[in-house]
């Protein structure tokens, strides 16, 4: 039997948008400013997903975990300059996403990057926005996965959140679905592979964007 779906929570990196390579470049530069090794592209699969500082601890050696702070702000700085060098939104979101706004759901978008850049990657690339709710890392609000920040979400548009898809690309956000009582569904375009997707309690998996209208 099909759920009866009324809203649809996005994750952004790696969801909506590539944006793993300027992530990585601007991790890259804040570690050579630090005399830091650099990491190839496809390391930071496993690093992004859980906020700036988490990214920029992963990144740096062990023995230099003291220099996370001044890292994240050297990414920042880079970031803001770099963020839409090589971003772009998945080919075929778009026309889902405004397809899906269309039918009368409720859209938001959660995600553990900074709240600033969250709001400006969206606006960016969806003029005008179809999106209720765009919410990013905001202080004293955990990060994914706890569900704090959905279900605050949920509240504000007065849609239950056992009406809620929960779409993402990471098995933080399969946690942040499966804790908030959503319905947990991993794209597989994404940043991360099928198995992660699975093991962290994924209830549907897609393949191409065009499937999620399949779930609506």
């Amino acid at each position: 039997m099909t759920r009866e779906f009324r809203a649809v929570l996005f994750d952004l990196d790696g969801t909506l948008a590539d944006t793993l390579a300027d992530l990585a470049n601007a991790t890259n530069w804040a570690l050579t400013q630090l005399g830091c090794p650099m990491h190839p592209l496809d390391s930071y699969r496993h690093m992004v997903g859980d906020g700036a500082r988490q990214l920029c601890a992963r990144a740096l050696p062990p023995d230099k975990q003291s220099l996370t702070d001044e890292a994240v702000r050297l990414m920042r700085q880079h970031y803001e300059a770099h963020c839409f060098d090589m971003t772009r939104l998945y080919p075929g979101i778009a026309e889902v996403v405004a397809t899906v706004a269309k039918r009368g759901h409720r859209l938001a978008v959660l995600s553990n990057k900074p709240d600033d850049f969250t709001k400006r990657t969206i606006a960016h690339y969806f003029q005008p926005s179809p999106f209720d709710v765009v919410r990013g890392q905001l202080p004293n609000v955990p990060l994914k996965p706890d569900p704090a920040a959905a279900l605050q979400i949920a509240k504000e548009l007065s849609i239950p959140a056992g009406q809620w898809l929960y779409l993402g690309d990471t098995n933080t956000d399969m946690r942040t679905a499966r804790a908030a009582g959503m319905h947990a569904v991993g794209v597989l375009w994404g940043f991360r592979d099928l198995e992660e997707l699975e093991e962290a309690g994924a209830e549907r998996l897609i393949r191409r964007p065009l499937e999620l209208l399949e779930l609506l």
